[in-house]
């Protein structure tokens, strides 16, 4: 079959033939390079190739496209290629009203999206100076908590997953499973949960979602040891994570990273302490830290995270008020002027939204800060001298979500 584009020789491979413009599968691309970096990356020394990971790679955690420099085995140097998701969500929620961006933002973070579909609430809220009911406060946390959980236990899997383990994230699943299926006895969906609103939540407790809750809450702490069991002191596992993509404390800064990546260095921040929200305040629970910055001690964070969200699940379900779960607000919802900053804290760190109001009811302006984003950034400063493999325990231990990234 003819064809009007012509082929030449890959810049990577002389013995293969690409279309031009130059293909996916041409790692370089065919333009000439526009910043010193690129021109810095895309020079080959003696004995070095290129070679894509991704966009379609499953370790890559979503449509993240990785070029890669490597020198034999040794990865030499990267160059994370963004966009393959992208969707606009930002620019839809300012020609949505208030509430219909909820339901657009919920897929950001898709196994966690409780998070996300908080951010314009929140932002409404604060530019509303709304007082949520008490009883709502405290279902938005266990809702949180819960799904905080939830995307905890597809980490540990995910990671073990990418250095050969089937097992743990058939662990990893059952234990998620269980649990959007009590929040779709609560919410009504299992992914993309809308059920957040501008003045509390959509919805009470009922009795399918308490007993459900009741019951795993029963075996929750038996389940997460029997996990920790498969991994915690598994030779080929500590072997490949302990010691291997070590992130000091001032990088993790510098690059404005957040949640497990940047406590796993030492650093005592969470939202939930550091801007207290919702009715943090009143919760006893931790901040788990690690000193070491590898992606064992990534691993590790994540473990003590999900037994503090069993702790504060349990606070809230003895501290639970009676009351409404919704304000009184009006159906059509006009904001008043103002800008609002919201943040929370998300199973991979600071979620924040930035929002404008002209008065409409629409969002003027929706920006939305995603912590895997800033985390992604320290991908190349972590798998420079390692091995190709590596990069994988390497992307897997900082959890990124494609869905906030490419937003």
């Amino acid at each position: 079959m003819s064809t009007d584009r012509s082929q030449v020789r890959s810049l990577d491979d002389p013995d293969v033939l690409v279309q031009t413009p130059a293909t996916i599968f041409d790692a370089i691309p065919p333009l000439t390079p526009r910043t010193e970096r690129e021109a810095e990356f895309y020079q080959l020394d003696d004995g070095e190739m290129f070679i894509n990971l991704g966009p379609q790679h499953p370790s890559t955690h979503g449509v993240l496209r990785v070029v890669l420099k490597i020198d034999g085995e040794k990865i030499v140097d990267l160059d994370p290629v963004l966009g393959y998701l992208h969707r606009g969500v930002e620019k839809i929620c300012e020609n949505g009203d208030w509430h219909h961006a909820i339901s657009n933002c919920d897929p950001l973070e898709y196994v966690a999206s409780m998070f996300s579909e908080a951010l314009p609430v929140l932002t409404a809220e604060k530019l509303l100076d709304l007082a949520v009911p008490r009883r709502a406060d405290y279902i938005r946390v266990l809702a949180w908590e819960l799904n905080r959980i939830a995307s905890h236990s597809l980490f540990i899997g995910w990671l073990a997953l990418d250095l050969g383990g089937i097992t743990p994230i058939l662990y990893g699943f059952a234990e998620r499973d269980e649990i959007v299926e009590m929040l779709a006895a609560l919410t009504g969906q299992k992914l993309l949960f809308n059920y957040f609103r501008i003045g509390g939540v959509n919805g009470d407790l009922n009795h399918e979602f308490m007993s459900r809750l009741g019951d795993w809450m029963g075996r929750a702490g038996a389940q997460l040891q029997a996990g920790m069991g498969l991994l915690n002191e598994n030779e080929i596992f500590v072997n490949r994570t302990k010691g291997l993509g070590v992130l000091d404390r001032a990088t993790a800064l510098r690059l404005g990273m957040s949640g497990p990546p940047l406590r796993a260095t030492g650093v005592p921040y969470d939202v939930r302490r550091a801007h207290p929200y919702s009715v943090y305040p009143e919760l006893e629970f931790e901040i788990p830290l690690r000193t070491e910055g590898d992606s064992y001690a990534r691993y590790l964070l994540h473990i003590e995270e999900i037994k503090q969200s069993l702790l504060i699940i349990d606070q809230v379900l003895h501290r639970l008020p009676d009351g409404p779960v919704m304000a009184k607000v009006p159906r059509l919802l006009r904001v008043p002027p103002g800008r609002a900053f919201a943040a929370l804290e998300s199973p991979r760190g600071q979620y924040a939204a930035y929002a404008i109001s002209d008065g409409s009811d629409q969002p003027f302006r929706f920006r939305i800060h995603d912590p895997s984003y800033f985390n992604l950034q320290a991908v190349g400063d972590l798998t420079r001298g390692h091995l190709l493999a590596d990069i994988m325990a390497i992307m897997a231990s900082l959890d990124p979500v494609m869905g906030g990234i490419d937003k």
